[in-house]
């Protein structure tokens, strides 16, 4: 068994160290992260807990698999890896370039945008 936890299902106002607190009452916790948002730090609903042991991760898990915690009921599994060269984000393979003019002349005022008719 891994010792990397999955944690899905947390309320908004989970922090690193309420969660640490939580997952300490099985074992030693290594490390916690709440994932985020990257535009507006809010987090994302879910995180990872790495414990010292398989013993404190397995009880963990029986622990607090479907439990209330600050409102909602979190899930607990052991994390799975992610695969190599596997996409970050939520839509793998998007593009955010939307084309047009990519500098030198502009042509005017109009922004770089080119008048149709």
């Amino acid at each position: 068994m891994e010792n990397k936890l999955f944690v899905a299902n947390l309320a908004y106002s989970v922090t690193e160290d309420s969660l640490r607190s939580l997952f300490a009452q099985y074992g030693e916790v290594l490390s916690v992260k709440i994932v985020t948002d990257t535009f507006t730090g809010r987090s994302k609903g879910f995180g990872f807990v790495e414990m010292a042991t398989n013993e404190g991760a397995s009880s963990a898990i029986q622990a607090l698999n479907d439990k209330d915690f600050e409102g909602r009921g979190i899930k607990v599994d052991v994390a799975k890896p992610r695969e190599a060269g596997a996409p970050r984000g939520d839509r793998p393979g998007r593009s955010f370039d939307r084309g047009g003019d990519r500098g030198g002349d502009r042509g005017g005022s109009n922004g770089g945008f080119r008048k149709r008719f």
